[in-house]
């Protein structure tokens, strides 16, 4: 009876989509979660927050360095938003967990004490046998076991208690709780990643998206998150991009990651983005929710114009409304594997005439989005 109930549970309703106005996932999100995403949704279409993954976690070449990003080394200001990954928290040492949890915590309430956002997608090993979470260095079906009744949904549980952890230890200096916007399972319509389209159902896979909010807000109580939906660029129409939505329930931010578009050796067309995110746009402001660019870039900024030549008109595009943008990181292990530019790079000057612009907002030009 009990597994009856939760296939049920777990059915796409989402074909007959609701698009009358939605309130946030959690109806019992913090005062401070619930003024980020007010204030995201009052600057969208005004301003548009830039952020960078790990930024000031580590840069181009250098890995340990207190308040610096490579960002800020060039332009004077971190990025208004950084991110960070619970893939920390799905490790097996006892000691390099605990020393990723204290990381996190660090990134987390660094950033929040500065007045930025805090942005956390998750790269979790495999569940089923804790291998890589490419599809490619290990092809091991894993989101049918993960689900309630699986073989694999206790070790599911332990990742989503760690991450229950984090957040609840997550406070600023007056002891509230630190709003994150959590994004899991991106890139969900290709098949690099163990949760990609290829290697589980529509139904199994947005099984797995609301048992994760439900858990994580009505059994853990994590109600400082706002969730973030995120599939590749695979799609060209609105049903496409729709097609794994678990639901407005279940989503507080409509967002894409689209690097294929910017590449030499894939799409190389912008206007290829520019129509994609037009239809995250239509479809954020039909649900009346926050659209976003949720990863992109240009490996190794091989254009030294590509800030305000390709990406900063695609953010201007009045067709368009975004409340952010984020570009991955800059690796410290891969001298070619960079998406900002660092301090001696050809494209420094125009990454600065990028920041200039009044509707780009860094760190340093934040309001207050926590009141």
């Amino acid at each position: 009876m009990k597994l009856k109930l939760i296939l049920i549970i777990c059915l796409p309703s989402f074909l007959g989509l609701n698009l009358k106005a939605q309130s946030l996932v959690d109806n019992e999100a913090t005062t401070e979660t619930k003024a980020l995403y007010r204030n995201l949704s009052e600057l969208a279409g005004k301003h548009i927050l830039f952020g960078q993954q790990d930024a000031t976690n580590y840069g181009h070449d250098w890995s340990v360095g207190e308040n610096r990003s490579d960002i800020k080394d060039v332009c004077g200001s971190h990025p208004a938003m950084i991110g960070d990954d619970f893939d920390k928290l799905t490790v097996k040492d006892e000691k390099r967990l605990e020393e990723g949890r204290k990381h996190l915590l660090k990134t987390i309430t660094d950033t929040y004490e500065r007045g930025g956002v805090i942005t956390i997608c998750w790269h979790s090993v495999n569940p089923v046998n804790g291998g890589s979470f490419y599809w490619e260095k290990n092809p091991v079906e894993a989101v049918a076991h993960i689900l309630p009744g699986g073989t694999k949904h206790q070790q599911y549980l332990l990742y989503l208690d760690r991450i229950a952890e984090v957040a609840h230890e997550a406070k600023g200096k007056g002891g509230e709780l630190i709003p994150i916007i959590f994004r899991p399972f991106h890139e969900f319509d290709g098949d690099w990643f163990w949760w990609g389209s290829a290697h589980c159902t529509k139904k199994e896979f947005i099984c797995l998206w609301r048992f994760t909010v439900d858990y994580l807000k009505d059994t853990k109580l994590v109600h400082n998150f706002l969730y973030a939906f995120s599939p590749d660029c695979k799609f060209t129409t609105e049903k496409e991009y729709l097609e794994r939505y678990p639901g407005d329930k279940y989503v507080d931010i409509l967002g894409t990651d689209n690097y294929w578009d910017f590449r030499p050796d894939g799409a190389n067309n912008p206007k290829l983005a520019v129509d994609k995110l037009k239809i995250v746009s239509d479809i954020a402001k039909n649900k009346q929710k926050l659209a976003a660019l949720t990863e992109t870039g240009l490996e190794g900024v091989t254009n030294p114009e590509w800030y305000t030549s390709v990406l900063l008109p695609i953010l201007k595009n009045p067709a368009i409304k975004l409340a952010y943008v984020m570009v991955w990181r800059n690796a410290n292990y891969n001298p070619n594997h960079y998406y900002a530019p660092f301090s001696g790079h050809p494209a420094e000057d125009d990454f600065r005439k990028f920041k200039e612009d009044s509707q780009i907002y860094f760190e340093d030009r934040l309001p207050d989005l926590y009141k």
